[in-house]
C-alpha cells in the first residue's frame, strides 16, 4: 500500500511541476514615484543683488561619501563649501546638495530636479552650468554627464570612480579636468589615468592633474587651486 501511495503522490508532484514549468509572459505597466529629501547649501556671489540685470554661472558640487547623512554642516569640511565657510568669494552660484544616504549612491535624478528648480528660481546662465565632485560625488559627476550630455559647460572630477564605457557617451565638446593622487587606496589612481587616456584617444578636451605621493584626500589640493575656478569661468556651452 505504501508504494502505491508514494507513486500517487509522486505523480501529483510531477504534474504540479510540469504545470509550473509552462512559462507565461505577461505585459503590464506601473507608474513609479521616488521621493528624495535633499538638504543643500546655495551660495550667491557677493554682488549678485547689485548686478540685478545679469545672469550668473552656477557650479554644482557633489560631496564624497563621508559627508553623506543628515547633518548638512558636514559639507563644510571639504570642497567649495569649506572654502566658503573660510571666507573665500566665488564669481558664480554654488549648489551643494547632500546625499541623505550614508551607504547608497547619489540619486542623480533627484539632484537634477533640484538643479533645475534652482536654475528656474534664480538668475542663472544656463550656458555656464558647471559640475564637480569628489570621490563618490566624482563618480556621480561622471554619471551625470553621461545621462545629461547637454546640461553642463564643464566638468571637474576629483578622485572619482570612472567606468571606462562612459567615455563613449559623454558630449565630445565638454571640457574636462581630472585630479587624482597616485597613492589613493580608496579609488585607485589608475581609474582616472585610464579614463583620461581613453578620452584623449577619442579627441576629448581633457586634462589630468596628478598629485605624486598623495592619497585619497587629493581634494584638499584640487579645490584650493585657483586656476580651477579661473578655468571654469572661461567655459561656456556652444550655442
Amino acid at each position: 500500500m505504501g508504494k502505491y501511495l508514494f507513486f500517487f503522490m509522486s505523480c501529483l508532484l510531477l504534474g504540479s511541476c510540469a504545470a509550473q514549468s509552462k512559462s507565461v509572459l505577461i505585459e503590464d505597466v506601473e507608474e513609479t514615484v521616488t521621493i528624495e529629501n535633499l538638504r543643500y547649501y546655495l551660495y550667491f556671489p557677493e554682488d549678485y543683488e547689485e548686478r540685478a540685470n545679469e545672469k550668473f554661472p552656477l557650479l554644482l558640487f557633489l560631496h564624497g561619501g563621508g559627508e553623506s547623512g543628515d547633518s548638512l554642516a558636514t559639507l563644510k569640511s571639504n570642497g567649495p563649501p569649506k572654502l566658503i565657510a573660510e571666507g573665500k568669494q566665488f564669481p558664480f552660484l554654488i549648489l551643494a546638495p547632500q546625499n541623505p544616504h550614508k551607504k547608497k549612491w547619489w540619486n542623480t535624478r533627484a539632484v537634477m530636479q533640484l538643479l533645475d528648480t534652482v536654475i528656474s528660481n534664480n538668475r542663472v546662465d544656463t550656458n555656464r552650468v558647471y559640475l564637480t565632485g569628489l570621490s563618490r560625488g566624482g563618480g556621480a559627476a561622471w554619471e551625470l554627464v553621461v545621462q545629461y550630455p547637454d546640461k553642463f559647460a564643464a566638468l571637474a572630477v576629483v578622485c572619482g570612480m570612472t567606468p571606462l564605457p562612459y567615455a563613449s557617451w559623454i558630449n565630445k565638446e565638454l571640457p574636462i579636468w581630472v585630479f587624482h593622487g597616485t597613492e589613493d587606496q580608496s579609488v585607485p589612481y589608475s581609474e582616472s589615468e585610464e579614463m583620461v587616456k581613453k578620452l584623449k584617444s577619442m579627441g576629448y578636451p581633457v586634462k589630468l592633474t596628478t598629485y605624486e605621493g598623495v592619497g585619497h584626500n587629493s581634494w584638499v589640493q584640487a579645490y584650493t587651486t585657483q586656476e580651477l575656478y579661473d578655468w571654469l569661468m572661461l567655459q561656456e556651452k556652444k550655442k
